[in-house]
């Protein structure tokens, strides 16, 4: 019989780092969030040295996280963004998030992948909040983050997905740089 579902987890200690009952209100507290939980995925060899977290923007409040997960998982799309729109979703039981009229903010400890862009198009992201660039996680690790249009950021803004990049990113760097030099395949 062909299996009837899928099961994807994060690791145990992400309640030790996503705090539910705090306000992130600025962008600095979001991607600080995000590189944060990406830091400590390759500190406790949860995966890949990516991390993201959904907010609701408006309350302030977390909505969700995630980390990379692809090779503990054995799944090319266990994404850190993947796996915090997929959890977002499921929490929120929509498809598109701001479909209930609310204004949802993806930040994100590196620039999305190709697969990862594709999916902040339909999740109903309202804004995206980068820390390092594509260019510093092909340069920092063996990572492909496969092709993306041109003008990426003008196509975002056209669909209403506000764009801004380089908050933290030397922090996020310092992650990547990190994880480039450890040797181990996450």
């Amino acid at each position: 019989m062909l299996p009837l579902q899928i099961h994807l987890t994060l690791p145990p200690w992400i309640g030790d780092v996503a705090d539910v009952n705090r306000r992130y209100e600025s962008d600095e507290d979001r991607v600080g969030l995000a590189i944060e939980l990406s830091r400590q995925n390759v500190e406790r060899g949860g995966g890949g040295p990516f991390g993201a977290a959904v907010f609701n923007s408006h309350s302030g409040r977390l909505v969700a996280v995630g980390v990379n997960r692809v090779l503990p998982q054995s799944c090319s799309v266990a994404h850190a963004e993947m796996m915090v729109i997929m959890i977002a979703q499921q929490r929120t039981s929509r498809h598109r998030l701001n479909e209930d009229g609310g204004h949802y903010v993806l930040a994100t400890s590196s620039q999305p992948c190709c697969q990862c862009y594709g999916a902040t198009v339909w999740a109903g992201i309202d804004e995206l909040l980068i820390g390092a660039r594509s260019e510093d996680v092909e340069d920092l690790t063996e990572f492909d983050e496969g092709p993306l249009p041109a003008d990426w950021i003008g196509e975002l803004e056209r669909r209403g997905i506000r764009v801004r990049r380089d908050i933290l990113r030397e922090q996020a760097r310092g992650v990547l740089a990190s994880y480039g030099t450890c040797g181990t395949p996450y």
